[in-house]
């Protein structure tokens, strides 16, 4: 299995599994879902949000990588999380949540649809959010994406577990086909 398959996959765990989420979420009043559980962006919505604006600015680091920004941005920007604090809240409504996190994991699938073995040996050069450059190899940065998305996936889950809702299997084994 080469690379982009592996991205690819990744690419489709974080499909499934953010909507199972937001089905386990949308479970719980608008109050429960931004209640401060004391997690590191506060409530289960903070950390959803914290996610979509994380995830926005990747999307546009990768498009200027790609030297389609100007065009990705024109495309896109209604439909990814505008520059924000990272702790920043974004969406507030459970529907419209949902119909922003669905659209950005659509621009991911297509993202990674898009990839090459070649570019992933490539650096991005990008800043962060303080403004520091940084250029760093594209493939690691990929890793690093999905990474931080399960992460916090993972606060989510608790979130979710402590205010009484399971969200059932979260792994991505789940999404791993069985050989047979």
């Amino acid at each position: 299995m080469n690379a982009i398959a592996h991205l690819k996959a990744l690419a489709d765990y974080n499909l499934w599994i953010n909507a199972r989420l937001l089905d386990a979420a949308e479970r719980l009043s608008t109050d429960e879902r931004n209640r401060d559980l004391g997690a590191f962006f506060g409530s289960i919505n903070g950390t959803f949000n914290h996610l979509m604006i994380g995830d926005s600015i990747w999307l546009r680091r990768f498009a200027t990588a790609e030297g389609r920004a100007a065009a990705f941005l024109a495309e896109h920007e209604s439909t990814l999380a505008p520059l924000a604090p990272l702790d920043g809240i974004v969406e507030t409504d459970a529907a419209a949540l949902r119909r922003r996190r669905q659209d950005i994991d659509a621009l991911i699938s297509d993202w990674v649809g898009r990839l090459d073995t070649d570019q992933l040996d490539r650096a991005l050069a990008y800043r962060n959010t303080q403004g520091r450059p940084f250029s760093r190899q594209l493939g690691l940065l990929a890793l690093h994406f999905f990474n931080h998305q399960t992460h916090h996936r993972g606060q989510i889950s608790t979130l979710l577990f402590q205010s009484g809702i399971d969200p059932g299997v979260t792994d991505l084994l789940a999404r791993i086909p069985e050989i047979v």
